[in-house]
């Protein structure tokens, strides 16, 4: 998404207007919603999202996600699968005003919150091998907040741009996942193995009336864990070591758009078993990540439980 939009100004000595022209709008609007695709699918590599503004450049911004999520079977009579993510992010553009030789940066902020739900079915392939259809629904907002710089617009134009001045941007997703589910489980060790395709296509409703935005959230993921004892016992249960691999490839509306096309995430952690005990969370895993892919990279620690 280009942070940048360069704003005409008008020549006419007696009125001067700011305005940003539909195709510009159209285009924001997209983009937002292809930020928005990050957050709808379970994804550990962009689980916690955090890329800097490029300093002091011109038209820099900064974005930051967050996700919240989990899934599982009821059990192996009813394989009814169920899944659920919320997730935050919040992306600072700055936009980019010019008045002859003068410019000014003209900052905002847009704040977004989705929400997504599965349900699926296991069938079972072979006793450590599932195929899981899953059938995925997503609903989101993006708030935008001028603020601060709606008076320098007002100063200069006097009028609002009440696109970027508390404007919203609501969308729903429709869409499903296809997912193989491997778990290979001994006394000594543990085994899961996930590979994922997903494809949610996104589409604006009642929104601003300036903006109409789509996006197709398209992604495969693998993911891999290795769980086996340490040889300590805390909570009359093994202390485990865990080890992860994570890889996502960014498809359709997603590829690019933070100037990356693909993440990898390796990562090594302490799984705490308190099973042995009446409570609701039976694991706590504690998980340092290091993620990677062309033009970015990064840590991360996960915190995850089990029930």
């Amino acid at each position: 998404m280009v942070a940048a939009v360069a704003c005409v100004v008008g020549a006419d000595a007696g009125a001067q207007t700011l305005r940003l022209t539909q195709d510009d709008l159209q285009k924001r609007a997209n983009g937002v919603l292809a930020l928005m695709s990050y957050s709808i699918v379970p994804d550990i590599t962009t689980s916690s999202l955090s890329i800097g503004g490029g300093g002091s450049t011109s038209g820099s911004s900064e974005f930051f996600m967050t996700q919240l999520g989990g899934g599982d079977t009821i059990s192996k009579s009813v394989p009814i699968y169920l899944e659920g993510v919320l997730a935050g992010s919040r992306y600072d553009p700055t936009f980019v005003a010019t008045q002859g030789t003068e410019s000014r940066n003209i900052p905002t902020k847009w704040n977004s919150l989705s929400a997504t739900g599965g349900i699926g079915w296991d069938f079972k392939l072979t006793d450590e091998l599932k195929l899981r259809p899953i059938f995925n629904v997503a609903l989101g907002n993006v708030t935008s907040d001028l603020r601060a710089a709606s008076w320098y617009v007002g100063r200069q134009t006097g009028k609002d741009v009440t696109f970027l001045d508390r404007g919203s941007l609501n969308a729903y997703g429709l869409g499903g996942s296809l997912m193989l589910d491997y778990e290979h489980y001994r006394p000594g060790y543990e085994v899961d193995v996930e590979l994922r395709y997903s494809d949610i296509r996104l589409q604006s409703f009642s929104s601003s009336a300036a903006v109409q935005g789509s996006a197709i959230a398209q992604s495969a993921n693998l993911w891999a864990r290795y769980r086996a004892p340490t040889g300590i016992t805390l909570l009359q249960r093994p202390l485990r070591y865990v080890l992860e691999l994570t890889h996502s490839e960014f498809l359709g509306d997603q590829r690019g758009v933070l100037g990356f096309d693909r993440l990898t995430s390796v990562g090594a952690g302490l799984e705490l078993d308190s099973s042995a005990y009446d409570v609701i969370i039976t694991r706590t895993r504690l998980v340092g990540r290091y993620v990677f892919g062309n033009n970015v990279s990064g840590f991360s620690v996960g915190l995850a439980v089990s029930f």
